[in-house]
């Protein structure tokens, strides 16, 4: 069995999405870090950087009878993929393929499109030079998925972890007013293809993501003690 501590982002739902994929059976173990959930000791001691989600195999690959304990998402898919033998690809070029477009969700376009969201929709003062930057990046992240989808379906061979990856975070571009139905006409295809796959709308709302409903740049208001444990001084507090 899985247990699999979430929350809903776009981070949790790479792993919910992966594991409906995968048939596994798996827990949910839900936080709310409005309230400092990502602080509690017990999430601390599975990953000492308080972030979400977070894996726990009962079953591990390794054949151990410790649980195997995994953070960062796409470890988590890598993770996955190995001990299924599914979704990602056995042949070394493709496979290797799948693994850059996998990494590329990782490195930017998780963290890039996370800051233009977080100037548009959380920082309390305007700043109008962050905000075009990562929205301008945002857009030429977008060019470039849609140029690798000129000639194929999947980023890489068949459907794989790094389509799941990419999936949820383009689910949240029309919060900071961008549209794929607009502009990007392969990269729009490719989402539609993906969201209607069961396993997707299966996964895509564990614990339900109220928040894709909001309409574009819709300004977040965080009380206090909210924005401190996401922005503030208790976010850095050391423990």
């Amino acid at each position: 069995m899985i247990d699999l501590h979430t929350v809903p982002t776009p981070n949790g739902h790479k792993i919910s999405i992966a594991l409906e994929e995968l048939g596994l059976e798996y827990n949910v173990i839900p936080y709310d870090i409005s309230i400092g959930d990502q602080f509690k000791p017990e999430l601390l001691a599975l990953n000492p950087n308080n972030k979400l989600p977070v894996l726990v195999d009962h079953d591990p690959i390794s054949g151990s009878s410790e649980p195997m304990v995994i953070f960062e998402t796409g470890a988590i898919l890598l993770y996955l993929a190995e001990k299924t033998g599914k979704l990602m690809a056995q042949d070394p070029a493709t496979r290797f393929q799948q693994l850059q477009w996998l990494m590329f969700q990782v490195s930017s376009v998780g963290p890039l499109q996370g800051q233009a969201h977080h100037f548009i929709r959380y920082a309390r003062v305007p700043q109008d030079y962050a905000r075009e930057r990562y929205v301008n990046e945002s857009l030429r992240q977008c060019r470039v998925l849609e140029t690798q989808l000129q000639q194929q379906d999947y980023l890489a061979g068949d459907y794989s972890i790094a389509d799941i990856a990419c999936w949820p975070w383009l689910r949240c571009l029309s919060l900071i007013d961008i549209h794929l139905d607009k502009d990007f006409p392969r990269l729009h295809d490719w989402f539609k293809r993906i969201e209607e796959r069961p396993a997707v709308q299966k996964g895509k709302d564990v614990i339900h993501g109220w928040v894709y409903q909001l309409p574009p740049n819709f300004k977040m208001e965080l009380d206090e003690k909210t924005w401190s444990y996401s922005f503030g001084e208790e976010q850095y507090r050391q423990r």
